[in-house]
């Protein structure tokens, strides 16, 4: 936990960073644990930078596709980038903040019991209940959404997604986009349907690009011509997986990151904050990465 000490995040930030690998809810939740208000903002900041198990479809996918027999070290470098980035920015956090009071991880361990299988119940019910009740209307919503912007255009419902409200969306932002290498219409609505679930990136590229089977080694070489046909290519693909390891956390996320503190403030600064850093570490990849190759 020295580490942890010296960047600034307490040593009881290291259990909800740890859950964050699983998933972002629960690891985002953990902080409780942390009686600094302070401590518990930078942890609730950081953590969503860890690759939690969602994303690791999109890094299978591109990294099949894009680099063959690397395909293992790119997507293990994106856990390790997710790190790199959560310690860099707690350090920076840490050096701009007035009270650097350490917080070490004293843990009084409790005296240990075989379970009880009511207890267990009873407390995995409460905790299913909890996150169905803080999380699930959050998700209800942002998935109704999504699906809307997605599926209906100016003149009502589309059945080509290029003629849709996120067709008109992604055209706007592509522009942004484009230094880190995102400057496709098609990324950019694939990335905002990645806020409703980080899985659904990779079935709306099938979708986008009318590929049935994506996963299946004719549909990856399909999508692989299809992408080519539009610019994009190895360095873009690790860009993209950069930006979708860094950019806004769920919807179930943001609505726990809300529950738990209490204020759409703080919120609405976590899901920029970190828009931001996916922009900005994703165009250093692109743009450095394009000196070389």
């Amino acid at each position: 936990m020295e580490l942890w000490g010296k960047v600034g995040l307490s040593g009881k930030a290291f259990i909800p960073m740890l859950l964050g690998f699983g998933c972002t809810v629960p690891a985002i939740m953990a902080t409780r644990s942390l009686e600094n208000v302070q401590d518990r903002r930078k942890t609730i900041l950081v953590t969503p930078f860890m690759s939690c198990s969602a994303r690791l479809p999109i890094y299978v996918l591109f990294s099949q596709i894009f680099f063959a027999e690397n395909a293992m070290l790119a997507a293990y470098s994106m856990y390790l980038i997710g790190i790199i980035v959560a310690i860099t920015v707690a350090y920076v956090m840490n050096k701009n903040t007035k009270n650097k009071e350490a917080n070490s991880l004293l843990i009084e361990l409790p005296e240990y019991k075989s379970p009880n299988a009511r207890t267990i119940t009873i407390y995995v019910w409460e905790k299913v209940k909890e996150y169905l009740t803080k999380a699930g209307t959050t998700i209800f919503a942002a998935s109704v959404v999504i699906w809307f912007i997605l599926n209906f255009g100016a003149d009502g419902m589309v059945s080509d997604m290029s003629e849709s409200f996120g067709a008109v969306m992604g055209k706007a932002i592509s522009p942004v986009l484009r230094p880190a290498g995102l400057g496709m219409w098609q990324v950019v609505v694939a990335l905002i349907s990645g806020i409703a679930a980080k899985e659904v990136v990779v079935s709306s590229f099938g979708i986008l690009f009318g590929i049935g089977d994506i996963s299946s080694v004719e549909g990856m070489a399909g999508l692989s011509q299809l992408l080519a046909g539009i610019g994009f290519g190895a360095l873009n693909a690790y860009a993209l997986m950069v930006f979708c390891l860094l950019y806004i956390p769920c919807a179930a996320t943001i609505g726990v990151v809300q529950r738990e503190m209490r204020s759409w403030k703080w919120t609405v600064f976590t899901v920029v904050f970190q828009l931001g850093v996916a922009w900005l570490v994703s165009t250093l990849v692109y743009q450095i990465g394009s000196l070389f190759i």
